[in-house]
């Protein structure tokens, strides 16, 4: 073969590559969730915190919705062992805006951890209630270990639950865990709470990024998510 044929062969080579290349690059990920999914999960977590709060005796003190700076909500959550060992489930996280709405949800997994002893059911639902700023930024990571990055106490329970107690002012994060319609003992140090952005691509209908979801005021609210919203300001006196 010529020189002047070696060349054009790899011009050609080099231009196949390159439509492969761009192929790929725009051609949308094959998402292994849709988005019928994610509104599930958007519905079962609004059942959870609804059920949770119909117990006033035993449920998340209303003021402290009110104060609360985000809130993770993980329905059904699978143990991989039995009484104690790993753990995974799927939910989403909302964030309180600085002009005081609710931004829209961002989809997260939990991994990892015991969820305690006392837990004997086959699944559990988990909420997670964000007390403050720094507790909200350590959440922001891509991965945080719950209990090294960001402070976990068992949350205090019922309507008449006090407001000004020492563990409100340490705890970043106070955890809720139901298992068969009672609330269970819970600990989660060691647990991963991670950006589920294969759920936030088909939520969304393209890649977002889940930081301007939870902190852009401008960002779109879904109607998906208004179900949700409703109950919160319900427990927190607006409507």
């Amino acid at each position: 073969m010529t020189t002047n044929g070696i060349h054009s062969l790899l011009r050609a080579s080099v231009a196949v590559w390159l439509m492969l290349i761009m192929a790929a690059v725009m051609t949308p990920p094959v998402l292994a969730i849709d988005k019928a999914k994610t509104v599930e999960r958007m519905n079962d977590s609004t059942e959870v915190l609804q059920e949770i709060m119909n117990i006033p005796e035993e449920g998340i003190p209303e003021w402290l919705l009110e104060k609360c700076e985000a809130l993770v909500i993980i329905p059904g959550v699978i143990k991989a062992a039995l009484g104690f060992g790993g753990r995974r489930g799927h939910g989403i996280m909302i964030h309180r805006l600085d002009n005081g709405k609710w931004s829209s949800p961002s989809f997260v997994t939990i991994t990892g951890g015991s969820f305690g002893l006392q837990i004997g059911g086959s699944s559990t639902d988990l909420v997670l209630v964000v007390n403050n700023e720094r507790g909200y930024r350590a959440l922001l990571g891509n991965k945080v270990k719950l209990g090294a990055d960001a402070s976990v106490a068992a949350g205090p329970v019922g309507r008449h639950a006090e407001a000004g107690t020492d563990i409100q002012l340490k705890a970043e994060i106070f955890a809720y865990a139901r298992s068969k319609g009672a609330f269970a003992g819970i600990s989660l140090d060691g647990s991963a709470l991670t950006n589920d952005s294969e759920a936030n691509t088909a939520f969304y209908g393209k890649m977002v990024d889940y930081k301007q979801v939870l902190n852009n005021p401008t960002w779109p609210f879904p109607q998906e998510a208004k179900a949700l919203i409703d109950l919160l300001h319900k427990y927190e006196g607006r409507n």
